[in-house]
């Protein structure tokens, strides 16, 4: 893999990353109700998200969701799912910030633990990551050269440029609470509940045709 194809993936999957989606919603909304250090819990569960991705379109199963209709369903309908139950959940809270999450209590590492899985089950149960990965990272892949150190390379900027994306988010999100307060957690929480609605039912709607 050439520099020149490195920086040119790295363009493309910025754009891709930036454009919001359910984890930088998440990473959003967890900046605004917990704070940015709470709030990597869930940037680390995407990242290892990212890690299963890429693996997954190395050994091929980004082009089995693509060909099969069965498993395309099955992990469409779990994202389907998943996604409705985090906006219900974010619309019917109360926008207030968890106290227990602030003050250094033993709960801290069960909070951070669901915090880290619930991005993580967001990113690794949408097939549409698996299918835009399948699509994508095969084109900057040199096939003349050896596979597994290109997919590595490929995952960690990934990773990375995911994690440093989410960040901007969530410090973004913290910043607006603090102008906001508490009126703002409440409205900051109705917003992204609703898009991770309309993300389960634009979700809903896409077809393995499509991709």
């Amino acid at each position: 893999m050439s520099l020149l194809t490195l920086l040119a993936f790295t363009l493309v999957a910025s754009i891709a990353i930036a454009t919001p989606g359910p984890t930088v919603l998440l990473a959003l909304a967890n900046g605004s109700r917990f704070g940015v250090r709470r709030a990597c819990a869930g940037m680390f569960g995407a990242v290892l998200s990212d890690f299963v991705l890429v693996g997954a379109v190395a050994v091929g199963l980004g082009a089995l969701l693509a060909a099969s209709e069965f498993w395309f369903a099955v992990v469409k309908w779990i994202g389907i799912a998943y996604l409705a139950y985090l906006g219900i959940m974010m619309l019917r809270s109360k926008g207030m910030l968890d106290a227990s999450l602030n003050a250094g209590t033993p709960g801290d590492a069960k909070s951070g633990r669901a915090i880290f899985l619930k991005s993580f089950l967001v990113a690794v149960t949408n097939p549409k990551g698996y299918l835009f990965c399948s699509a994508l990272l095969p084109q900057f892949i040199a096939p003349g050269a050896p596979q597994i150190p290109q997919y590595l390379i490929i995952a960690i900027v990934f990773a990375a440029l995911d994690f440093v994306i989410m960040f901007a988010y969530a410090v973004l999100g913290a910043q607006a609470i603090r102008l906001l307060r508490k009126s703002g957690a409440l409205w900051l929480d109705r917003i992204c509940g609703c898009a991770l609605l309309a993300l389960s039912g634009s979700l809903a709607l896409y077809r393995r045709a499509a991709a």
